[in-house]
């Protein structure tokens, strides 16, 4: 739970927020001036409803009737384009706020590294870039304005009842202290329970998206039974999150009610008796005019205390998407060369990393790999392989040593001119919702269909796409899920082709695909790596033979260096690798 949660308001973060509406400063003046010309109008009614009753009712004076019903047409339509005014423009500004908001939100987030995603729920994070916007938005289009709408709404009703009649005033501010109370209780209780909302909403959003991105995990282990259960649980917390708001609202409101009823019913028998009793003449305008100002003067009250709950919310929420926008968890981009022509050296000084503080995975890795050569790594499940290029990247920030480029430290480079550079073919292949096309050139302008389908033809996959229903333009759905793992690897490979890279990287590229599509693989590894600095980590050892030098790791550490033959003249570590999958794949 936030601990902001025992406040009632944090000023702080709301002059945050505030600071947001800087551009829009005509439209949020315009708002405030619509909300005082709507406490001008409202207040208007009810003393034109006393003077009717008292002035040409009483009067029996036609002429003066008419004249009072004309204005109180006029009055009224005031305070309906007053309305209209308020509720669009405060709509208006809270979307144009939380767009702001969230461009600058998902801005920072795209620039986290990875280790931040690492530890990090997608579901929780989703949540704040869609639901948690919203009901900052809500902030401006329910909350503030209206709460202010109805504060002064609320003193000028004040301001004129006792202007009117000082002792019927009495009775209603008589009133007012024990509504102020309940409402007090009420808005307390309420912020402790929409924390709790959040968090559940949280919780079963992230629940849901996890589920559903591995259903075909869920499915494949028979875990529907107990994702079933889990989901019920979260849900029922969900459940009875909202439900504490709804018996909060369920006793808070019935009071109000009360309370104005016997308002009112006061104000009735003290102006009838009064009159009945001759102690004093009350006119019935006026009486009329107090149980109008009476309810609207309550009536907002109610409101602020509902509305003062959207208010809470949404400062809830923002606390929520402040605390990412202030997290600290961006690489340093300091670097100030750009990386234009480049030959592609690569070298690794005396290079430690861990993903923890206390648990190192590389251990003072070194190693030099020259313009134009082709090294492959291999080595079991958590040698380290991969971390090397999460490190080349820059995704993470090594704990001590050099990773340079042509002999400058990577950390010189801009970061997007260093990334640009680079392209590199996962294991796991992500494909957008979206046309082939646009998945291999990710909407890069300078990068036409002509040249993608060019490409093709040259690491020879122009058959494979011209094959599918549309060609080009064929959308592979959320994740790539209407391709084969092997044709989404051929879509990786031509990815990474047509951005005409100086320095390649194939992580574990051919580990899970079918024979042809490994054949297409190998005649475009041979075509991409051509003339260029590249890294393989390799799974199949088969398939790195041609490589110009093989880095065996073990453990964090490079316990072997050579060619493919060399490495088995040796006799060491490789050979023994090399002779177990060549053993297996005979068995199999």
């Amino acid at each position: 739970m936030d601990k902001e949660s025992g406040k009632a308001f944090d000023m702080r973060l709301f002059k945050r927020l505030m600071r947001h509406t800087k551009p829009y400063s005509l439209t949020f003046y315009g708002v405030a001036f619509a909300a005082i010309l709507l406490s001008v109008f409202a207040v208007l009614t009810p003393i034109l409803v006393g003077d009717i009753v008292d002035v040409a009712i009483k009067n029996k004076d036609a002429e003066k009737l008419l004249n009072l019903i004309l204005i109180m047409s006029a009055v009224l339509l005031g305070e309906v384009l007053s309305q209209l005014s308020f509720n669009y423009y405060a709509n208006w500004l809270g979307e144009s706020v939380i767009r702001d908001i969230r461009i600058a939100l998902f801005k920072h987030m795209i620039g986290f590294r990875m280790k931040y995603f690492d530890g990090s729920s997608i579901g929780v994070l989703v949540t704040r870039a869609v639901a948690d916007m919203q009901r900052i938005g809500e902030i401006f289009s329910q909350g503030f304005f209206v709460i202010v709408s109805d504060l002064l709404k609320m003193f000028v009703v004040a301001g004129v009842m006792l202007a009117m009649n000082w002792r019927l005033s009495l009775i209603v501010f008589a009133i007012l202290p024990l509504l102020l109370y309940a409402t007090r209780l009420f808005q307390k209780a309420m912020k402790v329970a929409f924390i709790e909302v959040r968090t559940q909403v949280s919780n079963l959003n992230s629940f849901v998206q996890e589920r559903l991105t591995g259903m075909k995990i869920v499915q494949l282990f028979n875990r529907e039974k107990l994702e079933r259960e889990k989901f019920r649980a979260i849900n029922a917390k969900h459940k009875n999150a909202w439900l504490k708001t709804v018996w909060y609202n369920s006793i808070f409101f019935p009071i109000a009610e009360i309370v104005s009823s016997i308002t009112i019913g006061l104000i009735v028998w003290y102006g009838g008796v009064q009159n009945v009793t001759g102690i004093s003449q009350e006119e019935y305008g006026t009486i009329f005019s107090f149980i109008l100002l009476s309810q609207m003067l309550f009536r907002p009250l109610r409101q602020i205390a509902d509305k003062f709950n959207t208010l809470q919310m949404g400062m809830v929420a923002a606390n929520r998407v402040f605390k990412i926008l202030d997290t600290n968890s961006s690489i340093e981009d300091n670097g100030e060369l750009e990386m234009k022509e480049i030959q592609g050296n690569i070298s690794f000084k005396d290079v430690r990393f861990g993903y923890l503080e206390d648990e190192e995975v590389l251990h003072g890795i070194s190693f030099e790999v020259k313009a134009g050569e082709t090294i492959a790594i291999v080595g079991a499940t958590g040698a380290g392989k991969s971390t090397i290029i999460n490190l080349l990247n820059r995704f993470y920030e090594i704990n001590s040593g050099i990773i340079a480029i042509d002999g400058i430290d990577i950390k010189t480079f801009r970061l997007s001119s260093l990334r640009t550079k680079i392209a590199v073919v996962l294991q796991d292949v992500f494909l957008f919702a979206d046309t082939i096309a646009n998945n291999i050139s990710l909407k890069e302008k300078s990068i036409s269909l002509e040249t993608i389908e060019q490409a093709a033809k040259e690491i020879g996959v122009h058959e494979f796409i011209s094959s599918l229903p549309g060609g080009y333009q064929y959308n592979v759905k959320e994740r790539g899920s209407m391709l084969s793992s092997g044709q989404r690897q051929l879509i990786a490979f031509l990815r990474a082709y047509v951005s005409n890279p100086s320095i390649l990287v194939l992580d574990e590229a051919t580990s899970s695909v079918d024979t042809y599509s490994e054949q297409l693989i190998q005649k475009a590894t041979e075509k991409i790596t051509e003339g260029r600095t590249s890294i393989i980590i390799a799974h199949r050892l088969a398939t790195i033979k041609k490589a110009d030098k093989i880095l065996v790791m073990d453990a964090g550490e490079i316990i072997e260096t050579g060619t493919h033959k060399e490495l088995l003249e040796k006799g060491g570590y490789y050979k023994s690798l090399y002779e177990a999958q060549f053993l297996a794949e005979e068995v199999a």
